[in-house]
Parts: structure tokens; C-alpha cells; sequence
């Protein structure tokens, strides 16, 4: 028996939501990733909901499934690497989840990690998660790789909650 994964589908531009409900409507087990941002207007500012992963909606079905997946309105194809179907293991999005609850971005405080390094996560809401240290601008940032979708998160940390690994 072939067993469930999650699949990374397409979605058309700003209709993740909607795809998202439709798939849940049709019995899938879908998570799709949505994270606060604060948006300004010319008379106003607002916060508001968007998908971390502009596009992207997780399916866990079955390979046999994914044409019936690609059947509600909004869905547009499946994401491929290399000829297959891009799966997501359970730990990647646990990860993601993890991220996103915690809602992390805080400012680093300056001891000396330099990019490129792999580190530990040692204290915080993101303990033992690893990365690496990369520069942007005149901020350092802790970088996590999602490998099934080929994506990055980039999070603002504590230089005292990371810990250089070998």
C-alpha cells in the first residue's frame, strides 16, 4: 500500500487560502503556513495574514491522488525536482511550525559568529534546531533549509542562543 506524503503544490498567485480549504473540504490533510505581517496604507496600518511560501500549499495524499488534488479551482500543478514530485518529511514542517508559533525576530546582541558556520540552537523557543549563520546587511541571521521545496528561513536570534558546531 502506498503510503501518505506530503506534497508541495502550486497554487495560482494569492489564492493559497482558498486552495487550502477546498483540498480540506475534499477529506486532504493540507497545511499551508501563514505568518502576520504589518502592512501600511496611506491612511492607515493593518496587520495581516499571508502564506509564508507565496504559492506553495503542503498536500499529505497519496501519488495516486494528486491529479485529484490538482482538481479544485486555484490548484496548478504539482512541484517538481529533477523529474519527481517535491515531498516534504513531517520534520521540515515541524520545523516550520515551530517557527511560526514562536514567532521569532528578535535582534542577534553581537559576539562574534561568522557566516557560513553551523550552529546549535541552545536556548529560546528554537532549541536544538540546527543552521547556519549567514549576514545580511548589518544584521546577522540564523538560516534553516527546507530541502524538499528548496526554500530558507531566515530568523533573527540571540547570539547567546547559538552555539557553533563542527
Amino acid at each position: 500500500m502506498e503510503e501518505l506524503k506530503w506534497y508541495v503544490m502550486y497554487t495560482t498567485s494569492r489564492s493559497e487560502k482558498k486552495v487550502a480549504d477546498r483540498l480540506k473540504e475534499r477529506g486532504f490533510e493540507v497545511y499551508l503556513p501563514m505568518i502576520e505581517e504589518l502592512r501600511q496604507w496611506s491612511d492607515r496600518k493593518k496587520k495581516v495574514q499571508r502564506a509564508m511560501f507565496n504559492g506553495y500549499v503542503f498536500v499529505k495524499t497519496k501519488r495516486n491522488q494528486l491529479w485529484e488534488c490538482l482538481q479544485v479551482p486555484g490548484g496548478v500543478k504539482f512541484v517538481h525536482f529533477s523529474g519527481n514530485h517535491a515531498t516534504v518529511r513531517e520534520e521540515d514542517l515541524d520545523i516550520i511550525k515551530r517557527v511560526i508559533e514562536t514567532g521569532v525576530g528578535v535582534e542577534s546582541d553581537g559576539s562574534s559568529i561568522d557566516p557560513g558556520e553551523k550552529v546549535l540552537v541552545i536556548g529560546g523557543p528554537l532549541q536544538n534546531m540546527t543552521g547556519e549563520v549567514i549576514e545580511k546587511g548589518n544584521k546577522d541571521y540564523f538560516l534553516i533549509r527546507i530541502p524538499g521545496i528548496y526554500q530558507n528561513l531566515l530568523i533573527s536570534l540571540p547570539r547567546k542562543f547559538l552555539e557553533v558546531t563542527s
